[in-house]
């Protein structure tokens, strides 16, 4: 994760549902669905003027991380955050059953 992302605090914003990371005036996003103990995430964005700085992949690694604290499992839908799984396989433990094999 590029390192000005790192104190940067991820917000699960429960109405709008999605995580957010703000940086600067831009806020990055990952739409996603929770029910019981499984999250979806569904879509990511960042506006354009994040794009290629690492903004989609800081907030896709914060978003796996409060999956795994908090004792989630993951159901990745957005082919942004499977593409992330697939060069992170570490990542694997938090995949619910039903999104295995990845």
């Amino acid at each position: 994760m590029n390192e000005e992302y790192l104190d940067m605090p991820l917000v699960k914003n429960q109405v709008g549902m999605r995580f957010e990371l703000k940086i600067g005036d831009y806020t990055a996003f990952i739409d996603y669905k929770e029910h019981g103990e499984k999250i979806w995430l569904i879509h990511t964005e960042a506006p354009e003027e994040l794009k290629g700085k690492g903004a989609a992949t800081a907030i896709i690694e914060k978003a796996l991380s409060y999956i795994k604290d908090n004792g989630y499992k993951l159901i990745p839908l957005c082919p942004f955050v499977a593409a992330y799984l697939k060069r992170h396989p570490d990542w694997e433990r938090i995949l619910d059953e039903s999104a295995k094999p990845f």
